[in-house]
């Protein structure tokens, strides 16, 4: 089986498994692993169906997804952010409504010298979480599900969302960034610091 081949069956059971999906957890080689670049592996039809697939599985547990984190090893990800977060939080973290962004093929470049950081979470590290720093302001170079591509000028949280889904994509988790002393599990973030961050 050719390997275009084995990726269509890959993405084939994927899209037949029940939901919500089980998400790839640390540990497992996809998420270090350098994803494929997207060059068409994928018929159209099937590249649209998991990308709406993907954003399907954000409402409720993430902001962001990438193609690895289900298996999938492509240069793949989704992001949406209904930024539903108090006001006080909102302003603190630069977080604003980030609305669908398809990620193919993305390539994020900083721009100026301003980190934040923020506690961050992730759909593969499940029951932690760690500060990490990221530049405040990025651009963000892909294309969408359509071979369209685009720029942006992120800045805020979703530059953050941005550089968290990238990431994955060239194998590297948030906590290969994190401040080693501030690892806390979800629950006592919770109880001791502040609400659970957004996870992606």
């Amino acid at each position: 089986m050719s390997g275009a081949a084995k990726l269509v069956e890959q993405v084939q059971a994927l899209l037949a498994a029940p939901r919500p999906w089980s998400v790839t957890q640390v540990g497992d080689p996809v998420l270090r692993r350098p994803a494929e670049p997207y060059d068409g592996q994928l018929p159209d039809a099937l590249l649209r169906e998991l990308l709406d697939a993907m954003f399907r599985h954000l409402p409720g547990v993430g902001v962001g997804l990438a193609a690895p984190q289900v298996g999938i090893p492509l240069a793949l990800a989704v992001i949406e952010d209904p930024a539903e977060v108090p006001a006080e939080i909102a302003a603190e973290r630069e977080r604003a409504p980030q609305p669908r962004l398809e990620l193919v093929n993305p390539v994020v470049t900083p721009l100026g010298s301003r980190y934040r950081a923020f506690y961050e979470g992730c759909l593969s590290v499940e029951g932690l979480t760690a500060v990490v720093a990221r530049h405040a302001l990025v651009r963000l170079s892909a294309a969408d599900g359509g071979g369209r591509p685009y720029e942006l000028e992120l800045s805020g949280w979703p530059a953050r969302i941005a550089q968290h889904e990238t990431d994955h994509l060239n194998g590297v988790l948030y906590l290969d960034r994190a401040e080693p002393r501030s690892l806390s599990t979800v629950a006592n973030h919770e109880r001791f610091q502040a609400p659970r961050p957004g996870a992606g």
